[in-house]
């Protein structure tokens, strides 16, 4: 078994109120355009989020000139952010930097090589024969991904110590010449995170500081669906990364979701009232509604997710993991409680992830 050690999700320290980032987005893409200017607000006012926080002070966005800035903003910070959320989440689970065997990191948002685990490895502690597993692309869904994968390096090896690295910074993918509907909707819904998971074979389970029971990953389930590649993503250009963002997406999780997550919890003899705790990205406001109608569930059992998306946005491959980590700290598990930890994202494709604590 892969036991979940610790997480811990860490954010850039520049706050603001959404009616502020509205207002600042239609200043720099729809000057003199009150008609969109009008649209956008409520894009962004339909979109559940009332808070997010930014790599850099809002000011600064204005000053950056083309991809090469964004990206060397985006090595800067993705650096410190990563840095903290990997030392956090090891203090957390009574670990140190050198203890850990194994580092998987996850983005989308920006380019880096080297990647950023070998960025952080010598200034955190890590040590020079650390396996290194850096993924670039999966965006929403290598959150919930990231575990899975964790799993498969970690299950068969019973004293491993593995971290999981999610940063996005999605504010510096911001494209000002971009007047779509997509940008529209994205630039009221993403924000900037990062987390880390630490996750232990058997043997260094038994090490671990004691407390309440901890999730053990029991199995996870990845379904790319067909003919849906360009409903979610990023198209790359002389300016850096500009939103793909399709209104298909409800559909889809509508279309898929339920197969799949019976097709999990089948394998195990399980159905979906069996789930005590339900660990879902918050894709916004119609994505989530979607997941708990196809599902059967009820406001409260998504609550963590929507609380999420308000007091956050939306974090890319981090947000999933922020709701993982609100969901210990506020709703502990009894021993034996399932819990299904899920994302969606570009392919267009979903990660499913069983729990046990």
């Amino acid at each position: 078994m892969t036991t979940i050690a610790a997480v811990r999700a860490v954010l850039p320290e520049h706050a603001y109120p959404q009616d502020q980032l509205t207002d600042e987005f239609a200043r720099l893409v729809l000057p003199g355009n009150a008609r969109a200017h009008e649209l956008t607000a409520r894009f962004h006012a339909n979109s559940g989020v009332v808070t997010r926080h930014l790599a850099l002070p809002m000011t600064e966005y204005r000053e950056l000139a083309g991809f090469t800035a964004a990206n060397d903003a985006f090595l800067r910070v993705a650096v410190e952010l990563g840095s903290r959320a990997v030392v956090e989440a090891l203090a957390d689970a009574g670990l140190e930097p050198a203890d850990v065997d194994t580092i998987v990191s996850v983005t989308t948002t920006g380019l880096a090589v080297p990647s950023l685990d070998a960025r952080i490895a010598a200034r955190i502690g890590l040590r020079p024969d650390v396996k290194r597993l850096p993924v670039v692309g999966l965006g929403c869904l290598a959150g919930a991904a990231g575990i899975g994968r964790v799993h498969d390096l970690v299950h068969a090896t019973p004293d491993a110590v593995a971290v999981l690295l999610s940063v996005e910074l999605c504010s510096l993918t911001f494209q000002r010449d971009d007047r779509s509907a997509a940008n529209m909707v994205a630039s009221g819904l993403f924000a900037d995170g990062a987390a880390a998971v630490v996750a232990v074979g058997d043997e260094r389970a038994r090490d671990l500081p004691a407390g309440g029971p901890r999730p053990v990953v029991v199995d996870s389930l990845s379904h790319l669906y067909p003919g849906t590649d360009r409903a979610m993503g990023f198209d790359v250009g002389d300016t850096g990364l500009r939103i793909v963002l399709g209104a298909e997406v409800p559909d889809l999780v509508r279309g898929y979701l339920a197969d799949d997550v019976k097709a999990l919890l089948d394998r195990h003899g399980l159905t979906i009232g069996d789930v005590a705790r339900w660990i879902s990205h918050p894709g916004g406001p119609k994505v989530i509604e979607a997941i708990e109608a196809v599902l059967g569930l009820d406001r409260h059992e998504l609550q963590l997710t929507w609380d999420s998306l308000a007091n956050v946005g939306n974090l890319s491959s981090a947000s999933v993991l922020h709701v993982f980590a609100d969901t210990l700290a506020r709703r502990p598990a009894a021993a034996g409680d399932w819990g299904v930890l899920m994302a969606m994202g570009p392919g267009f494709a979903a990660e499913l992830v069983l729990l046990r604590w």
